[in-house]
């Protein structure tokens, strides 16, 4: 822990937005993306607030009370006193058992960036979030949802067309199976 006092609406804070990490991490799993649009409604849901209020928390508008923290820990099976505890990590996500924790290995990290590129996207990323968090995780999960469902296998090689008179011969065979419109009378 820090040397200072600890501000505990931090400490609840970054414990209950680790709770949602966790939430998130379970149900995207197996998600399709109309499951991840609804994440946040979800967890609101599941702590029994509504989502405007998880909003306010988030935002930093709203601080999570006494009642309130006891609700999210017996809600998401946490024991007594848990949200007030800064984890070790110290960051939303780590604090999390059975969740991987946030790697110490330095850059050889997995998802950490690995050139200037992809440093660049992070810190776009990371600055939207940090000026629209609502929106931006809303837009993310949306943009996620697309990649997270499994894409169609692509069509074997002979039914790809590799010349432009391939590409006539799929337009054509794409024609053949249109009717065509009935005239009016």
């Amino acid at each position: 822990m820090a040397n200072g006092p600890i501000d505990l609406a931090q400490v609840r804070l970054d414990n209950a937005l680790a709770l949602f990490e966790e939430f998130v991490r379970q149900t995207a799993r197996h998600a399709d993306a109309a499951t991840l649009r609804g994440l946040e409604r979800r967890f609101a849901e599941r702590v029994q607030i509504q989502p405007s209020y998880w909003s306010q928390i988030k935002g930093r508008s709203r601080q999570i009370g006494e009642r309130l923290a006891r609700q999210f820990e017996h809600l998401c099976h946490k024991p007594n006193g848990w949200l007030d505890q800064a984890h070790s990590g110290a960051s939303a996500g780590a604090a999390v058992p059975g969740t991987p924790a946030r790697s110490v290995e330095g850059p050889g990290e997995e998802n950490a960036p690995r050139d200037d590129d992809e440093r660049f996207i992070v810190g776009l990323v990371l600055t939207y979030y940090r000026r629209h968090p609502q929106r931006a995780r809303t837009r993310l999960l949306d943009l996620l949802g697309e990649v997270l469902i499994p894409a169609p296998a692509p069509p074997p090689p002979a039914a790809r067309p590799s010349s432009a008179e391939d590409t006539q011969a799929l337009w054509a065979r794409t024609r053949a199976g249109v009717a065509p419109l009935k005239r009016r009378r």
